[in-house]
């Protein structure tokens, strides 16, 4: 159907949506494009949804836009370059399915929960003439993406959903904290949200973020 540099799953907008918009969703480490195209049935129908597949193997069925490793003190040390390489991959996958789908940047959401929503965030930092906003479920600011970071003036305008669960188990709360000071400092149009939940979307928090999908689209 689309011709895509990463593999995917792919849903239509309903039909005869005169201006149809487009999700692009983004799974965690470990996993691949079935866990989050799993959603597809409560993303409002205006929006095509794409759920991309991680380009890097760990294992049957498992994947990773870019390996880490935990120091004992908690913090993080990533694979910088295929970082690097995977966001390059998903700013080439978005760019040819918005134009595929005759789906211009301001009508793109890129998404995705705990390393997809790294990716996510990574990209509207960095390349935001791509997309109108994201949704971030779970996850956490690169350090090592922001001396990429676009300015001020073309950040302005955008839109960003972040939540976090306050017991989640795998990224701690502050990084959700992390996240939405930063994007406080921007001229970003932010929606921050806390569940009561540990690494795992909650049904309200669900709810609520398809709500602002929706809301996008009305706009």
């Amino acid at each position: 159907m689309l011709n895509l540099p990463l593999d995917y799953l792919y849903r239509p907008a309903q039909e005869g949506v005169q201006k149809p918009w487009l999700l692009v969703l983004m799974h965690g480490v470990g996993s691949n494009a079935d866990d989050l195209f799993g959603l597809a049935d409560y993303v409002p129908p205006p929006f095509h949804v794409l759920s991309l597949q991680a380009p890097n193997r760990m294992g049957p069925n498992a994947f990773a836009w870019f390996m880490f490793s935990v120091n004992a003190d908690g913090s993080r040390h990533i694979d910088a370059s295929q970082e690097q390489q995977s966001r390059t991959l998903i700013a080439q996958t978005v760019t040819a399915a918005s134009a595929q789908l005759g789906v211009p940047a301001d009508r793109v959401i890129v998404g995705g929960f705990s390393q997809g929503g790294i990716m996510s965030l990574s990209l509207l930092l960095t390349q935001p003439e791509l997309l109108s906003g994201v949704c971030v479920w779970h996850s956490r600011l690169l350090p090592e993406v922001l001396p990429a970071q676009a300015s001020a003036t073309q950040l302005q305008g955008k839109h960003a959903w972040i939540s976090h669960g306050t017991v989640d188990n795998v990224i701690p709360l502050a990084s959700a904290h992390a996240i939405r000071a930063h994007l406080e400092d921007l001229p970003v149009q932010l929606r921050y949200q806390e569940y009561a939940c540990q690494h795992t979307i909650h049904p309200q928090e669900l709810r609520d973020s398809m709500q602002w999908l929706a809301e996008q689209a009305a706009a």
